[in-house]
């Protein structure tokens, strides 16, 4: 019991003053020499930590600026690609299509000048036949005649025949 008596949830009288006493110079000291370094960190230390989630702040909008301008670059260069495949996709047609013209225009002529060919070989092969079958006409006549004018009799005949022919004509 002796300990129940003289616990810290009872003290004494003079216990309770000289702890009030040591309380208050310790406050007084406190308040004198450091309570002001001891605000002025704490303030230093708040205006840091503002500073700090301005330019955090600041840093994030910076960064949102520069991402949208990325996408806002990266959405022009897909755009210019996308204009200059285009031109290239017309220019490729377009050098297709001037080929197959001039390829269509040569294979035209080609065509062309292996007919005009043709027709001068046919021509020429026929010049060459007719210029034969006459001088066979004329070799076969001329043999007929010798045959048949050797008669008087029949080369009397043969000429009234042609006298009339011409009579008639």
């Amino acid at each position: 019991m002796i300990f129940l008596s003289n616990s810290l949830t009872s003290p004494g009288i003079g216990v309770v003053i000289w702890a009030v006493l040591i309380f208050g110079i310790f406050f007084l000291v406190l308040a004198k020499f450091g309570w002001k370094p001891i605000l002025s960190a704490v303030k230093a230390r708040d205006e840091m930590i503002k500073g700090s989630l301005a330019s955090a702040a600041k840093a994030r909008e910076e960064m949102q600026k520069l991402q949208s301008d990325n996408e806002a670059i990266l959405r022009k260069a897909r755009e210019e690609r996308e204009v200059i495949l285009k031109e290239a996709r017309e220019v490729r047609d377009k050098l297709i299509a001037e080929a197959k013209g001039k390829a269509t225009e040569e294979a035209e002529k080609i065509v062309e000048k292996a007919k005009a060919g043709i027709e001068k070989e046919k021509s020429k092969a026929l010049s060459e036949i007719h210029d034969q079958v006459t001088t066979l006409a004329i070799d076969i006549a001329s043999k007929l005649l010798g045959e048949k004018l050797s008669k008087t009799e029949e080369q009397e005949k043969l000429i009234s025949k042609y006298l009339k022919d011409i009579d008639l004509n």
